[in-house]
């Protein structure tokens, strides 16, 4: 399948979906019919991340492979140190190990080297290594978990800028990704628009509607809000103009 190279994405767009849940993301684009864009697996390695967004670079590891998966093979050109000299800054990378748990993808030098590269997080349904040295490189990773035993142990790399299975999502390269303290979302890119509108209004609701919860406001009728209590909600935005 040809698809055309996307457009890396501007700051006002990172910005605005930088105020956006990926809760609120996932609510958003289930009205529009898209339920598998959620990845099951993947979790804050640390806590505290900031909330992240960038176009998927993606990593596909398959099953090991004893005769050609070796030490030896990470001097390959076609392994996971070239695939990371080719990513582009701004960049998540969404990497595709199967959900293996028993092996690290990464560990600290690679994402030392990704942040180098300007590299915005790594996402995977696997697991990394080195987790303390991996958290003092400052990147965002995403992931299942640690294994002490290196990638070769369990897996083959085998390319990258492919499409790939994340977490029971299907990414393409160039993708659009968010991901949070509830783990990360895909955004199809024509569905950016949509997000980027609706986004922000969602986020400015929910924030009035948990301000009613505090005064005392039962629920039936503003969650979700009806007429009256959009009336409401509107009136109060035009007080705080």
């Amino acid at each position: 399948m040809t698809t055309s190279t996307p457009q890396p994405l501007d700051a006002q767009t990172i910005a605005t979906l930088s105020t956006v849940s990926t809760a609120t993301i996932t609510t958003i684009l289930l009205k529009k019919g898209l339920r598998s864009i959620w990845m099951k697996g993947p979790k804050p390695a640390r806590a505290g991340l900031p909330r992240v967004v960038g176009r998927a670079f993606t990593l596909r590891f398959v099953p090991t492979r004893e005769d050609v998966t070796t030490p030896a093979s990470w001097s390959s050109p076609r392994s996971t140190r070239a695939a990371v000299e080719s990513i582009p800054a701004g960049s998540i990378v969404v990497a595709d190990a199967m959900g293996i748990t028993s092996a690290g993808i990464f560990g600290d030098i690679l994402c030392a080297r990704m942040v180098h590269r300007g590299v915005t997080a790594l996402i995977t349904d696997g697991v990394v290594r080195d987790i303390a040295g991996v958290n003092g490189t400052g990147l965002p990773v995403w992931c299942q978990g640690t294994a002490a035993p290196a990638s070769v142990a369990a897996l083959t790399f085998v390319n990258w800028e492919e499409t790939i299975g994340c977490g029971g999502v299907a990414v393409f390269p160039g993708d659009i990704i968010v991901a949070d303290e509830d783990g990360a979302v895909l955004i199809p890119d024509a569905f950016l628009e949509e997000i980027l509108h609706a986004g922000p209004a969602q986020e400015k609701l929910e924030a009035w509607i948990i301000s009613e919860v505090g005064r005392g406001a039962t629920l039936p009728g503003l969650y979700p809000p009806n007429a009256e209590a959009m009336a409401r909600y509107e009136a109060s935005q035009s007080k705080a103009l």
